[in-house]
């Protein structure tokens, strides 16, 4: 008879165990409904059937919702006050095109997920392609931007409250307190319990969005005009493309949330409903917002509103901001539990040790986000390093990097499956210079990003403008 540690014990590729070239599919290119043979196989929770605890439930529709609910909530709140800069046509071309070309990076990262199941997260598609310094650096990575988001989360709840309250308390003070319950929503092990919260959560951003158009509407700026287009040095038009950029920047979580799908197969479905709607939202929302705003509307946008509205929107879109920092911290903590006990039965088992990990990596998780917000006055212009270094790899960039590696070990999902190495880049030399490009678009960006906000750091040392740490 099998140990408990024995039936739960994880059979395909561990933590340090990929094969010599990194593939995890097979050569001979087999499918099984649409995932590559012997995925099951080798996925990263095994098999669950006689688990007590199960990763593995998770619909792409709920995986289209956590998706939404991830991205939408303050990347739509920045958008019209980047448009300002540049004028309505720059701005709904950039949007545009930068939800285009989200949707097909995300469908690049969905394939490298089929083609090796063991991926969890952006640590282990580093160890497939570049080893361990790679999976470091990659994982690294996942956890600060995650810690970092969750951190920006708890400060767009500190100023939901403080419109709310009229801010007749202290800043740290509000984000204390809603930093509690964004530590309880994070909590779950799987992220079903939390699928279910964010279809709330989703209405909310969207009722919320709507709401704020209407007050807009209702009570126009008397002094705003509409630019076609306007004129900005380098430095002013990129602060102002940073804000489209990272509007999309949720792909670092997208392995960890196609893990726990019942069928990985479907995650496309789950992009494409993601991008779509994220992109038209984003588009309708910005244009009215800064149509009847004019240039001086504000980032947040609801800021920009009639106090009664601005605290109607801020109060609607509450729920939203609370998962989303939920999301954010769950991911942190779930790379570092599933890299502590995959293939150990305190992955699937109510085991002490288990929960206390758990409980001990949320608390951390929330804890950093929490200390980071409130005690570093530069903590938004971090958030702009964070983000700069990290999404523009994760969201862009890197996608092109799994496709060109994919294809040269012949698993492209087109005509050119199986064929191997130069051979496969020549016979799809569209696909290669698409990727290749793609690759030079994340690093221009990860650059040109962390050089403005390093000097947005400059300029607000330069000008006063930085608070003491921990300051009300």
């Amino acid at each position: 008879m099998m140990t408990d540690s024995e039936k739960y014990r994880y059979t395909g590729p561990g933590d340090d165990e990929f094969e010599p070239e990194g593939l995890s599919a097979t050569r001979s290119g087999r499918y099984s409904n649409g995932a590559p043979a012997g995925y099951h196989a080798h996925d990263v929770f095994g098999n669950e059937e006689n688990a007590a605890i199960k990763y593995k439930t998770l619909s792409w529709p709920l995986v289209a919702v956590l998706m939404i609910a991830e991205i939408v909530s303050n990347g739509m709140l920045s958008l019209p006050a980047a448009t300002a800069v540049v004028g309505i046509v720059p701005g709904v071309v950039l949007i545009a095109f930068l939800g285009i070309f989200a949707l097909y990076t995300s469908l690049i990262l969905i394939d490298f997920k089929l083609n090796h199941p063991e991926v969890h997260n952006m640590g282990d598609a580093g160890m497939i392609m570049g080893g361990p310094i790679l999976r470091e650096i990659l994982s690294a990575g996942t956890v600060i931007f995650a810690v970092f988001a969750t951190g920006s989360q708890l400060l767009a709840g500190q100023i939901t409250l403080g419109v709310l309250s009229e801010n007749k308390l202290c800043l740290m003070l509000y984000t204390g307190i809603f930093a509690i319950p964004t530590l309880v929503l994070s909590f779950p092990r799987t992220l079903d319990s939390l699928s279910w919260l964010c279809i709330p959560s989703c209405i909310c951003i969207l009722v919320a969005g709507i709401v704020g158009m209407g007050a807009a509407g209702g009570h126009p700026a008397p002094d705003r005009h509409v630019d076609i287009a306007r004129s900005a040095s380098f430095y002013d038009a990129f602060v102002s493309i940073t804000n489209p950029v990272f509007a999309y920047a949720g792909h670092f979580m997208f392995f960890i949330l196609i893990s726990e799908m019942r069928r990985p197969q479907d995650a496309k479905k789950a992009a494409w409903v993601l991008q779509v709607f994220a992109t038209t939202f984003y588009i309708v929302f910005t244009v009215v917002m800064y149509v009847y705003l004019g240039p001086s509307v504000q980032s947040p946008a609801f800021s920009s509103l009639p106090t009664k509205w601005a605290k109607a929107t801020y109060g609607i879109a509450l729920p939203n901001f609370l998962i989303a920092g939920s999301l954010y911290s769950h991911t942190a903590a779930k790379l570092f539990f599933i890299r502590l006990f995959r293939r150990t039965r305190h992955l699937h088992e109510h085991t002490v040790l288990g929960w206390t990990t758990w409980t001990i990596l949320i608390i951390l998780a929330n804890g950093a986000a929490f200390v980071l917000a409130v005690g570093v006055p530069i903590f938004a212009y971090l958030v702009s390093i964070a983000a700069s270094l990290f999404a523009s790899w994760y969201t862009y960039g890197i996608a092109g990097a799994f496709w060109l590696y994919d294809s040269w070990h012949g698993l492209d999902k087109g005509r050119l499956r199986g064929v191997y190495g130069i051979t496969a880049w020549k016979g799809s030399p569209f696909k290669t210079v698409l990727n290749s490009l793609t690759f030079l678009a994340g690093a221009f960006i990860c650059i040109a990003g962390t050089y403005v906000s390093i000097k947005l750091i400059i300029d607000a040392y330069s000008s006063g403008s930085v608070g003491a740490p921990f300051a009300c």
